[in-house]
């Protein structure tokens, strides 16, 4: 309608208008790719160990757990851990708090003893060095060397 009118005044206003949001949008989008791609947590999701016997869920919060299942047993477990995460090293380390494992323990009925949950998660429990290809999640051990693989889920 103001286009058919030739109303100059209208269009001009119409078009500054257009642009000044058009351009507002691209600003607030460009920041917040940026903000993620500099801010996120490489290693936040979930992760499957290459043989299958556990599976690291991990958040951007510092916490994370770890489901075990052991081949052998029907049931599976969630052991809620912390982690620290160094992007700039390249390093994440992961912690258990005993009390959780107590409290694990003694909810499963027998099932899962402490030692049993603690022997479980044993090899994740320690400073690492990771690479993030893809979807694969590459841990390496900083005092042995020994490396873990994990794929995403």
């Amino acid at each position: 309608m103001i286009i058919s009118r030739n109303d100059e005044e209208k269009r001009s206003r119409i078009w500054r208008v257009t642009t000044l949001v058009s351009s507002v949008l691209i600003v607030l989008i460009a920041v917040y790719l940026l903000t993620k791609l500099f801010t996120t947590n490489p290693l936040e999701g979930d992760w499957e160990d290459e043989d299958g016997s556990f599976v690291m869920t991990i958040e951007s919060n510092g916490t994370m757990s770890v489901n075990i299942l052991e081949p052998e047993e029907v049931e599976k477990v969630d052991v809620p851990m912390n982690y620290t995460l160094d992007k700039d090293a390249k390093t994440i380390s992961i912690h258990v708090n005993e009390e959780e494992l107590e409290k694990i323990s003694e909810e499963s009925g027998g099932s899962f003893t402490h030692d049993m949950l603690k022997n479980a998660i044993s090899p994740v429990v320690t400073t690492f060095d990771y690479s993030v290809e893809n979807n694969e999640l590459i841990l390496t051990e900083r005092e042995y060397g020994e490396q873990m693989i994990f794929m995403k889920k």
